[in-house]
């Protein structure tokens, strides 16, 4: 007898046409494009128009996903929406983005992990199809972050970008061996202990504003390269699979040299890491499908690969997941 398995069929994403280059922000703060390069790995970011919320960012890649997938928007039986930048307090941007890609049927929710939601909205949604309750889920990572950055903080204004990434994830009959297509598993954390390190200094219920977003970057740094390598080891062993065996790790994009140290630690080769971050900076949770959708498109993922996303954000959280495409 098979088991569910919930495999990727569709990818999309969706940068706002408005680019800040390094350059640009020489301008702004007192930083220049070289020390942003060597510190990062960042070359530019692009920021959301005035008119632009973060489901018009989320529905523009849902729609490329769903193409990919061949599937409409009536196929679709669950929305989760990765997101630390909601259109508003409430209604969630998942029900805004079923409502304008016209679907009325279903249900529709955010998950909230800031870096890792992509990961978190991921593992959720292969739970409700491995439970049999959805046969095709919508998961997006979407966020304007330039709306709670403070433009005068060179150490974090420089990092970050708005964009959005989506999947189809749909429901397959598998062995139940790591040979499967899909999700092969999947491991999500979080240790509140270290809110002051990474966080936004505002809120509905403390200070009845948005706020900015605050960081401790050396920390973040270190605690981020332990913690993304101890996950990925995490489900390597849940699927008795070794570093070797992997194709390609998808990181969360917030910094080359996060990506390099969490390379070096698994031992794993730089030319395995899929790197999109100079393209686009610190997207939060709509980094991972950014890149997986750009690495899926040139070619480079190809059926039968396998694949690590990762993950890590404020709180903190983080995750990883791991699958045959």
């Amino acid at each position: 007898m098979g088991v569910i398995r919930s495999i990727i069929s569709g990818t999309g994403s969706y940068l706002p046409a408005n680019i800040l280059t390094n350059k640009d922000l020489e301008q702004k703060v007192d930083t220049t494009d070289e020390w942003i390069i060597e510190r990062t790995g960042i070359e530019k970011r692009h920021i959301a128009a005035d008119n632009e919320a973060t489901s018009d960012l989320a529905v523009e890649a849902a729609l490329k996903a769903l193409e990919s997938a061949g599937l409409v928007p009536e196929d679709i039986d669950l929305i989760i929406v990765g997101t630390s930048t909601p259109d508003q307090t409430f209604p969630s941007t998942a029900t805004t983005v079923q409502y304008k890609l016209g679907i009325t049927k279903g249900a529709a929710f955010d998950v909230q992990a800031v870096c890792s939601g992509f990961i978190y909205a991921l593992t959720t949604a292969d739970n409700f199809i491995k439970a049999g309750q959805a046969k095709h889920v919508l998961v997006i990572g979407a966020e304007i972050f330039s709306r709670i950055l403070d433009w005068e903080d060179r150490s974090t204004c420089v990092l970050f970008g708005d964009g959005a990434g989506a999947v189809i994830l749909s429901a397959h009959t598998g062995s139940g061996d790591n040979h499967d297509q899909g999700i092969l598993a999947s491991r999500i954390h979080s240790d509140g202990q270290y809110n002051d390190l990474l966080y936004v200094d505002g809120g509905v219920s403390t200070t009845q504003t948005v706020g900015h977003l605050r960081m401790k970057g050396r920390e973040v740094f270190r605690h981020a390269v332990v913690n993304l390598a101890a996950v990925v080891k995490e489900v390597l062993e849940d699927t008795n699979l070794t570093s070797e065996e992997i194709d390609w790790i998808v990181p969360h994009q917030a910094n080359k040299r996060i990506l390099d140290g969490t390379a070096r630690k698994l031992k794993m080769s730089p030319d395995k890491v899929v790197i999109t971050v100079h393209e686009h900076a610190n997207t939060s949770a709509a980094s991972i499908p950014l890149a997986l959708d750009q690495a899926v498109r040139d070619g480079r993922i190809t059926r039968g690969q396998v694949l690590i996303l990762e993950a890590m954000g404020g709180g903190f959280t983080w995750g990883a997941c791991l699958l045959r495409w």
